[in-house]
């Protein structure tokens, strides 16, 4: 498990006295590997897993997350830290880097012994560099040609769009055009059902004054008339009484045997 799927770094690591060197790191999961060479001389550092389980216990830190910050300071160089490369006796060398941490600024160092074989450290290395090379200037191409590939195919959705958009224009001026002619000519069938139902209205208030009129003077004569049946009824009922007294009278008066006696003379 510890050799399975290692990862690897190459950085061109620039220390604070404008010296320049490459650091080559093999990352495991419990621990790693440093190859580091100035063009002419090379060193190594491997840092078994009780090496690094005894420093990540001395940080507090578990095993994976000491070689995961490790990883990023000797993978890309970070500007907030100082790094350092220097001599350590014997042909050694102590390769160091600073970093912040909960405020604090903190240093790791670890010693690297020169290499056995320093023309292949620096083979190996190289031949690192010019792979990762190759593999980088690949993906460029292959980038570079999806790149054009989408700018086609963006160039011809945009034409495609541009397309669509005057079609979608000329759509709506013709819809608007036709929307805009039925709409007036129910305009001017609503102005005309509108002048209709006006001259309706003015020929049915015609004759609907006159009837008023009408039954104004009916109602007049009706009024009238109720009079003069009141007047005649009146008089009939003075005249009925009258006559009532007038026969009373007269069988008072006039004896019964002289009436039998006298008839009307027939014109």
């Amino acid at each position: 498990m510890g050799s399975a799927s290692p990862k690897h770094t190459c950085l061109k690591l620039v220390i604070s006295n404008k010296e320049q060197i490459f650091v080559k790191g093999t990352w495991f999961s419990s621990h790693f590997d440093l190859f580091i060479t100035d063009g002419l001389q090379s060193w190594t550092c491997h840092a078994s897993e009780e090496e690094v389980e005894e420093r990540a216990s001395q940080w507090d830190q578990p095993v994976s997350e000491y070689i995961d910050l490790a990883e990023k300071y000797l993978g890309f160089q970070q500007p907030g830290s100082a790094y350092g490369f220097d001599d350590a006796g014997t042909g050694h060398k102590r390769l160091s880097w600073t970093f912040e941490k909960e405020g604090t600024k903190l240093e790791w160092r670890w010693k690297c012994q020169p290499s056995s074989n320093s023309k292949k450290t620096t083979a190996d290395i190289l031949d690192f560099l010019m792979d990762a090379n190759i593999r980088l200037s690949d993906e460029v191409v292959s980038k570079t040609e999806s790149f054009e590939r989408m700018k086609v195919e963006a160039e011809k959705c945009l034409t495609q769009s541009e397309k669509l958009s005057r079609e979608k224009e000329e759509f709506e001026s013709a819809i608007y055009a036709k929307f805009l002619g039925v709409l007036n000519s129910k305009k001017k069938k609503l102005r005309e059902l509108r002048d209709k139902l006006s001259k309706q209205g003015t020929a049915v208030e015609e004759p609907v004054e006159e009837d008023a009129q009408s039954t104004d003077r009916t109602k007049t004569f009706d009024e009238g008339s109720d009079e003069e049946m009141s007047g005649e009824e009146v008089e009939k009922e003075d005249v009925g009484t009258s006559s009532k007294k007038d026969d009373v009278g007269t069988s008072k008066d006039v004896p019964a045997g002289r009436g039998r006696g006298r008839g009307r003379k027939r014109k």
